[in-house]
């Protein structure tokens, strides 16, 4: 039985993977800093601490970790006011399984753009909990998140399904205990171990119905 759907966000509702990587390269260029071709991947799923502290650690910018996770936010919440990049089906793919169960987000996003995704996307009030890896102790791949998106759910996590589209998110959903429903993301696709983690593997949003949770 499911009691309960996490959603993450980037990834699953956004494609904006790839943009964050572009704000993040281009402030990382125009402050002198040591970009490489694998800081995208190594990022994706930390927390702002986590992805601040690399890139002023790793990548070598001199701001501190606060005034880089500022700078990055405020470019993307601009990025996002002007068209935000939403997933076809998002939204409806939202509506359906809230018609169903109780919702929550957990995101490695900050808050400031969660709710902002969640406004502009118009689906910010079937959500009944979100959760930002900066409210808690560990980003995905650690399980903390998801932990925590079901405590305010106020359901067990092996009785919720989390929908997920990488590597470190798969990971951080299947620690957490809960049953995982993968869409690949398509600009940096998850690896052959970490699909085999899923539940079940669909290949959009238009295939996310609530038959696809039950029999996952």
């Amino acid at each position: 039985m499911i009691d309960g759907v996490v959603f993450d966000l980037d990834g699953v509702l956004l494609d904006s993977e790839q943009v964050w990587d572009g704000v993040r390269e281009e402030l990382a260029r125009e402050r002198g800093g040591r970009w490489h071709d694998r800081a995208q991947r190594d990022m994706m799923g930390m927390s702002s601490p986590e992805w601040s502290r690399y890139m002023h650690e790793v990548v070598g910018l001199s701001e501190t970790p606060q005034e880089i996770s500022a700078e990055v936010v405020r470019r993307l919440e601009e990025l996002y006011r002007e068209r935000l990049p939403a997933l076809p089906g998002a939204r409806e793919a939202v509506e359906r399984l809230a018609a169903r169960w109780p919702l929550a987000l957990a995101s490695s996003s900050n808050r400031e753009l969660i709710d902002l995704s969640l406004e502009l996307l118009g689906v910010a009030q079937l959500f009944q909990a979100t959760v930002s890896s900066e409210e808690v102790a560990h980003g995905k791949p650690a399980p903390d998140v998801y932990l925590e998106a079901a405590r305010r759910l106020g359901i067990e996590p092996d009785r919720a399904a989390a929908v997920e589209d990488s590597h470190n998110g798969i990971g951080s959903a299947r620690a957490a205990g809960m049953r995982v429903l993968a869409i690949p993301n398509r600009h940096f696709p998850p690896d052959a171990d970490a699909l085999a983690e899923a539940d079940a593997v669909l290949e959009s949003l238009a295939d996310l119905t609530v038959d696809a949770v039950e029999h996952a």
